[in-house]
């Protein structure tokens, strides 16, 4: 049992707490944070640690926003639910919002990413049905390997990530995948099989260890499900937002999906909220009482969400991560050349990773994770050999340099 004696520190006790009265379903370092705001954390003995993970790209406007906090506080006194039973006046507004800004006709709210995944997959195939002509639950959705979209049981189906998938079948039937970056499969298998609705994917994989596909992948996959009338959808969760540079990854290579999945910063990190974008004929495929959620369009997400996007917009952001994660790809190629401890170095704009060999009996990313910690910056290690580097869009070139002298420090001590 717990026991919160005189000299167990802070830290200890919340981990203890979480350990004994949580579900054992995470790994995280072992830090406890009691506030943020703008770049930096706060633990609960007081130190200061700068964040590259900005909870997974979350927090692209920083943490604490003063403007997302206000537009938060300020309809949270006013109207926050009324579920989608009645209409609310913020609801329109931001849906004629965000539809004109990323140039689509039509959104469907929903709360998390993996939210938004499934409602894009529901769409693709009520559309396979209704617009294609698909066979009834004949429709296919085409993934890559590598993906990651979320926890459900739709998400695991498509994964072939063992730790994701292993143990809770069966899993949902419909579901294939292909190798990522790879057109010749893709043109194969559209070709070969006309029940395809959809080609899922994320433009930069990013629980992969930020994969980054060949320049003009993006434009041949908007031109072969064009040619095979399959959607395009992509799974911008992660690496929209300005995250990659642009304000969206698709962006790079000026492609627009057929479903556009958005979530994580909409909010600027202070609530779930998602959204699934999408034209007219894809959209109305759904009816009343066919898709829905409690909380999805509430009113203080969509207050939120409109703030959080003028945020982005108003900051530059996109130009910011650009410029930003060009100086962090410099510094750690710079560091590659000093240590063999690093053998590759991957990103675009603020989403970057480093791959780092196996050393000292054993020892992986993730205890290089711990040493950045006690050093004071937070990053997180994904499929045992990568860390992957995401701090808040704001990040100046001063802060940039300290956080790299800092990963510098660590990785050549080892």
């Amino acid at each position: 049992m717990i026991s919160n004696t005189m000299n167990q520190s802070k830290s200890n006790y919340y981990i203890e707490l979480e350990n004994e009265f949580g579900a054992h379903n995470y790994h995280p370092i072992p830090v406890v944070i009691e506030k943020a705001e703008g770049i930096f954390m706060f633990d609960v003995e007081g130190k200061i640690y700068y964040d590259f993970l900005s909870a997974y790209s979350a927090v692209n406007q920083g943490h604490c926003h003063p403007r997302i906090v206000n537009a938060m506080i300020n309809q949270a006194q006013k109207l926050t639910l009324t579920s989608r039973a009645f209409h609310n006046n913020l609801l329109g507004e931001y849906e004629k919002y965000i539809t004109n800004l990323f140039g689509f006709d039509k959104v469907l709210p929903m709360n998390t990413g993996v939210e938004g995944g499934e409602t894009a997959i529901k769409l693709a195939r009520r559309w396979g049905y209704d617009v294609k002509g698909i066979p009834e639950n004949k429709a296919e959705v085409i993934f890559v390997e590598g993906n990651f979209w979320g926890r459900t049981m739709a998400a695991i189906s498509s994964s072939n990530d063992p730790s994701s998938f292993k143990g809770f079948g069966p899993y949902m039937p419909g579901f294939k995948l292909i190798e990522y970056n790879n057109l010749i499969v893709l043109e194969e298998t559209f070709k070969n099989n006309s029940n395809i609705c959809a080609f899922m994917f994320e433009p930069i994989q990013g629980e992969a260890g930020v994969v980054l596909p060949d320049e003009g992948y993006l434009k041949q996959v908007r031109a072969l499900c064009s040619k095979y009338n399959v959607l395009m959808i992509a799974d911008e969760v992660q690496t929209g937002l300005c995250r990659t540079g642009k304000m969206l990854a698709c962006d790079h290579e000026e492609v627009k999906p057929d479903i556009l999945i958005l979530g994580k910063a909409l909010s600027g990190g202070t609530m779930p909220v998602a959204a699934v974008l999408a034209s007219n004929e894809i959209m109305l495929t759904i009816k009343p009482g066919e898709h829905g959620s409690t909380y999805g369009g509430n009113a203080l997400a969509c207050a939120v969400a409109m703030e959080a996007l003028k945020v982005l917009i108003d900051e530059n952001l996109a130009e910011n991560s650009e410029k930003m994660g060009i100086v962090f790809r410099n510094r750690m190629n710079q560091l590659m050349q000093k240590t063999k401890l690093v053998s590759l170095v991957r990103g675009k704009g603020l989403l970057n990773a480093i791959v780092i060999k196996p050393f000292g009996n054993g020892k992986t990313s993730y205890d290089v994770c711990l040493l950045l910690k006690e050093n004071g910056l937070l990053a997180k290690q994904t499929h045992g050999d990568i860390i992957r580097f995401a701090p808040p869009l704001t990040i100046n070139k001063e802060q940039m340099d300290a956080a790299c002298n800092i990963i510098e420090k660590v990785i050549l001590s080892l």
